[in-house]
């Protein structure tokens, strides 16, 4: 984080956010709040962190650069 009101500060979770909407939240009906919780958990956590291949890391999935870091 970096100067107050600064609009840069916030775009990694945009993007995260807009990312969990078009691959997850908009194509599904919830209904229940614990529905949607668990649906969303298990994307996060099962795909999201471990399968998804991220920018950051050189499209690469974060299980990959653990396998090449270790």
């Amino acid at each position: 984080m970096s100067r107050k009101a600064d609009r840069y500060d916030n775009a990694p979770m945009e993007s995260f956010f807009h990312t969990l909407k078009t691959e997850l939240v908009h194509q599904q009906h919830y209904e229940t709040r614990e529905e949607a919780r668990r649906d969303i958990f298990a994307y996060i956590e099962g795909f999201y962190n471990r399968k998804r291949r991220h920018s950051a890391i050189g499209y690469i999935s974060p299980i990959e650069m653990e396998l090449k870091a270790a």
